[in-house]
């Protein structure tokens, strides 16, 4: 081995990266060693290998936050590291999964990580469902933006909520984020790595990348899912990052409440009462069932 650098993963596809120096310039790298987990966003340390010619990533520098996912063990799974902001992007088409996002927004929230929703071709016709989840979701404060990316809609309102931040855009396969990335970066090659067609015939990236946005900041594209659960180690274990519970929380009789059955829930009376919404709070319940077996699922035996 010989000098070393520092640099930031800016792609990251298995175990294939690109990390980008302090120069701005691009090279191609692997983990050294089976132990590193790396993904887009993490800064680390670099040594070139005077024998293989490769860079290798030999250090991951501290993270000050990180979004994670849980796996069916309940373990935790690095999605990307280093972030100010979470953009969730919705459409009318295909149908969005309220309670996926809710969980978008708990992990945020538990992870101290600022929360925007984005809802993309406004062209189509929104249901009367989501317009109402909509309201929701702006009534906990969370802010929405609405974009067309094929009609350059937003874009610009897009773009100052992304300036002088790290971002990254998550959400359901299908609903238009790479076409928002084109818009906001004009010259992004979204087949990172290589394109490949889902089970239902249509194309997605299968890798995450981070761009320099013309006014400043970066973003991160991360590859559509069908679900989402975050890693439960991560979560705030009375709110579960609902902010609404968290509010309402604190005027239960227990302080272990869990929100589900206790005698003198706040939680639960806010939910008859219509402070807390019940879809919402359906939403808690679902989550809290998971946590709880994926925190079973930890244990021995």
């Amino acid at each position: 081995m010989t000098d070393t650098f520092e640099a930031r993963v800016v792609a990251a596809y298995g175990r294939h990266l690109q990390v980008r120096d302090a120069a701005g310039l691009r090279h191609a790298a692997r983990p050294f060693g089976r132990k590193l987990n790396l993904v887009c966003g993490d800064q680390v340390r670099c040594q070139h290998d005077a024998r293989s010619g490769e860079l290798h990533v030999v250090e991951v520098l501290p993270r000050r936050n990180a979004l994670q996912r849980s796996n069916a063990r309940g373990g935790a799974e690095l999605v990307v590291a280093n972030i100010d902001l979470l953009v969730i992007v919705l459409a009318a088409r295909p149908e969005p999964d309220p309670f996926m996002t809710d969980r978008y927004l708990a992990a945020a929230a538990s992870g101290g990580i600022a929360a925007l929703l984005v809802l993309n071709k406004t062209d189509l016709p929104p249901s009367p469902e989501l317009l109402a989840q909509l309201l929701v979701w702006q009534g906990l404060d969370y802010p929405v933006l609405r974009c067309a990316a094929r009609a350059q809609l937003g874009i610009a309102e897009l773009m100052v909520q992304l300036s002088n931040r790290t971002a990254v855009f998550v959400g359901q396969s299908g609903v238009g984020k790479s076409s928002l990335l084109t818009r906001l970066v004009p010259e992004a090659i979204v087949a990172t790595g290589e394109l490949v067609r889902d089970g239902e015939g249509r194309h997605t990236t299968t890798a995450s990348q981070l761009y320099e946005l013309p006014g400043g900041g970066q973003l991160i594209d991360s590859p559509g899912v069908r679900d989402f659960a975050p890693a439960i180690s991560t979560l705030e274990p009375r709110s579960l990052g609902f902010v609404e519970v968290d509010r309402h929380g604190v005027g239960c009789r227990f302080q272990d409440c869990r929100h589900m059955h206790e005698p003198q829930c706040a939680v639960s009376a806010a939910v008859r009462s219509g402070a807390i919404d019940t879809r919402r709070y359906e939403s808690y319940r679902r989550l809290r069932r998971l946590f709880t077996d994926l925190t079973r699922a930890q244990r021995p035996g």
